[in-house]
């Protein structure tokens, strides 16, 4: 309890139970201390050091240096639900990222296409997060979650907040942007189907996001192909505005090899290995949807690390 709370420290006692006890485990392991406990630690350290023939001044005692990593004692399979927005946490995509990044240094939007919970609101994120880096025009960058806006009313405010710009919309709107080069990230984009948006609003973006010097690019995130998405009925035949505009990128399930890779990387600084057998049943279990393979992976290292406490 004293170390938990000493100079304000955010961790529970519980907390700093589990990483001692993990401790203990290394130490037994990497240094064969069979006998160690939390009540003999001090004695036992003692014992090994001067079996070294390491002076030892006391106090204090200099604990041999374990290497025990900082998520040692942590589930490392997270977030379970929802976008990944810790950049170390972001797995796999390396493909799909260069060929986004490929569309908007030539000029293209783009459009992440894909089935629920595959990966696409966590890749957009991680785009966004990216392209400060990889953009060779820098554009000031925009992300937008379009579940958390109602019409577009709301959608032209929250665009204005962001960029720092008048709120308006329309002409105004237009005006306000002309000096500027946006990137606008809008993740859901199937909301502007919804009751409270019109086709003006997606007429208003391909005006905006047309040429080579265009004010504003766009990277949209759907559950399906926009042509689909927005069946707007133009004079020149069934063409979506925002369709005609953006390259699409489809985002499948990861594959076997993606698989194994993220289970390893994950794993690799813990105390815990799964079988093949385990990895077989993940990978079939799954299918390839990194958020269920996320969740599994989560309930089977919880069950391992439980077993050895």
């Amino acid at each position: 309890a004293f170390i938990a709370k000493r100079n304000g420290d955010p961790y529970s006692e519980e907390y700093v139970k589990e990483i001692g006890t993990n401790l203990i485990k290394k130490i037994r392991n990497r240094l064969n201390i069979q006998d160690i406990n939390k009540n003999n630690f001090q004695e036992e350290v003692e014992r090994y050091l001067n079996n070294l023939n390491i002076k030892v001044n006391n106090p204090p005692i200099q604990t041999p240096n374990v290497n025990l990593p900082d998520t040692d004692n942590q589930n490392p399979f997270i977030p379970t639900i929802g976008r990944v927005k810790n950049a170390e946490n972001f797995f796999g995509r390396e493909r799909e990222s260069k060929q986004i990044f490929e569309l908007l240094n030539n000029y293209s939007s783009v459009a992440i296409i894909g089935e629920p919970a595959i990966g696409k609101s966590s890749l957009l994120y991680a785009v966004c997060q990216k392209s400060e880096n990889l953009l060779q025009l820098p554009r000031q960058t925009v992300f937008l979650d379009m579940n958390l806006i109602h019409n577009q009313e709301d959608f032209y405010f929250a665009i204005c907040e962001k960029i720092g710009i008048p709120d308006s919309k329309g002409y105004r709107f237009t005006r306000n942007l002309e000096n500027k080069k946006i990137l606008l990230f809008l993740d859901n984009v199937g909301k502007l189907n919804a009751e409270g948006f019109t086709k003006d609003v997606r007429d208003h973006l391909r005006g905006l996001a047309e040429g080579e010097n265009a004010c504003l690019k766009l990277v949209v995130a759907a559950n399906e192909p926009l042509k689909t998405l927005f069946n707007d009925s133009q004079s020149n035949g069934n063409t979506s505005p925002l369709e005609d505009i953006c390259q699409q990128i489809d985002i499948l399930p990861w594959n076997e090899t993606i698989i194994r890779n993220f289970i390893t990387k994950r794993l690799k600084p813990t105390t815990i290995d799964f079988t093949e057998a385990d990895i077989q049943q993940l990978i079939q279990e799954s299918g390839g949807h990194p958020q269920k393979l996320t969740q599994l992976c989560y309930n089977l290292y919880k069950k391992y690390s439980e077993s050895n406490n």
